[in-house]
């Protein structure tokens, strides 16, 4: 039987979620179950700081979680290092801070109120643990394993793994969702929410949504097959016919 690996798509600050994902996960692959968080552990939901304290501690005490980093993760690294909040890659009418984005959420959760008009950065930068954000900034943007690439976004077609834009592994929609040619991989991805997670043939977007009040929806490979896990079992994705 192939080894199963777990994964976990955008979070976005919903710290129960979380935990009943988890649970499911330790329920069929045991404590020691291979995990791949898909980014995006941060805002919207209210409990940002709960959630990466969570995921901090379990990798510190040996769990074999590999956490990759989403543009909300960045997008906050980058608030508390360099009072930016306004990405390029983001809307210009939109910030970093804006309620559909979700940051001012994240600094409630660590007891800071901040907003467009009143960006308190030097309250956030005191409250914010230094090594929440140091963890961040360091998380990694591809894990491959086998047939399988997870990324937080996606992948710029055509070009080499190793000369893809960070910014594209981490932001990118137009050039990507609409590519329906094979990868060299079967790509799993986030960042584009879904009603339900979906297997488009040469990648799938487990984000169904928790970031907008769906579930979150933890996923089992073995080898290139995948489901998705439920209180009653396995429900099996396959692509389009």
């Amino acid at each position: 039987m192939t080894h199963p690996i777990y994964a976990i798509p955008d979070v976005h600050g919903q710290d129960a979620l979380l935990e009943a994902a988890l649970t499911l996960i330790e329920a069929e692959g045991g404590p020691d179950a291979e995990i791949v968080f898909l980014g995006d552990l941060v805002d919207r939901g209210p409990d940002s700081r709960a959630v990466i304290d969570r995921v901090m501690r379990a990798q510190a005490a040996g769990r074999n979680w590999t956490v990759l980093r989403g543009n909300h993760d960045q997008m906050f690294v980058d608030f508390i290092e360099r009072g930016e909040i306004h990405p390029p890659r983001l809307r210009p009418d939109l910030s970093w801070l804006h309620p559909r984005l979700g940051g001012d959420v994240t600094l409630a959760s660590y007891g800071v109120a901040c907003s467009e008009a009143d960006l308190n950065l030097e309250a956030a930068r005191a409250a914010v643990p230094a090594e929440h954000i140091e963890w961040l900034a360091n998380l990694p943007l591809t894990h491959l394993v086998g047939d399988l690439l997870f990324v937080h976004a996606g992948i710029r077609p055509r070009i080499p793994l190793e000369r893809q834009d960070p910014d594209d592994l981490m932001w990118i929609r137009d050039g990507f969702l609409d590519h329906e040619a094979p990868y060299p991989w079967l790509l799993v991805h986030g960042h584009t929410a879904l009603d339900m997670p979906t297997h488009f043939g040469n990648r799938i977007d487990l984000d169904g949504g928790a970031g907008r009040g769906r579930a979150l929806w933890p996923a089992v490979f073995e080898g290139r097959d995948c489901w998705l896990l439920s209180e009653t079992g396995r429900i099996r994705l396959v692509p389009p016919r």
